[in-house]
């Protein structure tokens, strides 16, 4: 046994040998990789070179008979070439003009008297909460009927800024929204938070055992999935929890009820038959201001960023990615995919950073992402 422990360790020091070599050769590369980023930026050639690099493993991994060996090969040099190139992007310092042509740093966002806020729904949504609680209830504010017409009032300058709800904490995002963001000509310039308490809503008079339908937004009826399920009643998705409200005030038939907000009772004159029937106790909705402008104020935390990988189906491709913010120290605090309509099991991600475009180590990460990807959009810096 002793032997054999003997053998164990005098092994285990020639790996130690082989890694100490390693890591010297992985200096000596990073000192060639940081001539050759002086030499490309002199030249005016691209950091990032796929086919350069497709060359490179294959003529590495040629002529192996191992086939263990072989993957093992690529998989190092695909993260040795990664390392390479956020080394060169980090050295080379690339003017950025990407966001210098797009966005304009501002103290903070510009208000006027006559400035003008849309939000989707009716009056007593938690939309209008929102819009309220980060402008003021004196900012002169209108509602509409869906998501996307928020965006189409901004297209159509009948609204300086507007708020669309985008996550919620237990229901996750909302559906349709991030779309909304990639295809029309918004950014996101700020975010508000709204606890989120729903309510039973009937008309006066009606009881609990009257309800047969209830009607409310897709994420009003998922917060309150257990409660609804064990009332066995039929769902119904609308544009707007406040809409659900107005509808069942306005049809007055007691087999109906909303899930809403306790403002929208008061608005609409239906009795709160039961209060804080979503499951999660600490709800909250996420909300986005976005507007026209591509600003930024420069006490901004958070950039959100679309991306649509380049290759799909490459070998740690998507750790290749996040990885940049890795390499410059940021902090990655929400990644969503979202599958492509025409190209199945294709996915675009959104992606939420700690930052401001102004950081030389955002502004390092995102220009690496962009070189390395196949679409790419900064939805917003806030």
């Amino acid at each position: 046994m002793e032997k054999k422990r003997n053998d164990v360790d005098a092994v285990r020091d020639k790996i130690q040998e082989v890694d100490y070599q390693i890591a010297e050769l992985f200096e000596k590369r990073m000192k060639f990789a940081s001539e050759l980023a002086q030499a490309k930026k002199e030249v005016g050639e691209p950091i990032y070179n796929k086919n350069r690099e497709d060359e490179k493993i294959a003529d590495i991994t040629k002529n192996r008979s191992n086939p263990f060996v072989v993957k093992g090969l690529e998989e190092v040099f695909i993260q040795l070439l990664s390392i390479s190139r956020k080394y060169q992007y980090h050295l080379v310092h690339q003017r950025d003009r990407y966001i210098e042509n797009y966005f304009t740093e501002v103290p903070e966002l510009v208000m006027f008297p006559d400035t003008r806020v849309v939000y989707p729904g009716v009056p007593g949504s938690f939309s209008e909460m929102a819009c309220e609680k980060f402008f003021g209830k004196e900012t002169d504010h209108y509602s509409v009927v869906h998501f996307n017409d928020v965006a189409m009032a901004l297209n159509n300058g009948d609204a300086d800024y507007g708020i669309i709800p985008i996550e919620n904490s237990s229901a996750g995002d909302v559906t349709g929204v991030y779309d909304i963001l990639l295809e029309n000509d918004v950014c996101i310039v700020g975010e508000e938070f709204v606890k989120v308490d729903h309510c039973l809503l009937g008309c006066k008079g009606s009881r609990i055992e009257d309800i047969e339908t209830v009607f409310s937004h897709p994420q009003g009826l998922m917060q309150c999935a257990p409660y609804l399920e064990n009332m066995d009643v039929k769902q119904i998705s609308v544009e707007n929890t406040a809409i659900a409200a107005e509808k069942v005030a306005r049809e007055g038939k007691k087999e109906q009820a909303a899930i809403a907000s306790r403002r929208a009772a008061e608005l609409y004159g239906l009795d709160i038959l039961a209060e804080s029937v979503n499951f999660e106790k600490n709800n909250e909705t996420r909300f986005v201001v976005i507007s026209k402008k591509r600003q930024y104020t420069e006490n901004a935390k958070k950039v959100s960023i679309s991306i649509t990988p380049l290759h799909e189906d490459e070998s740690g491709l998507l750790y290749n990615i996040l990885s940049h913010f890795l390499y410059n120290n940021l902090n990655l605090t929400h990644i969503e995919s979202v599958p492509l309509p025409d190209k199945p099991w294709v996915y675009r991600f959104y992606i939420d950073v700690a930052g401001n475009l102004h950081d030389p180590a955002v502004r390092n990460a995102l220009q690496g992402i962009r070189a390395e990807v196949a679409e790419f959009k900064i939805l917003g810096n806030y």
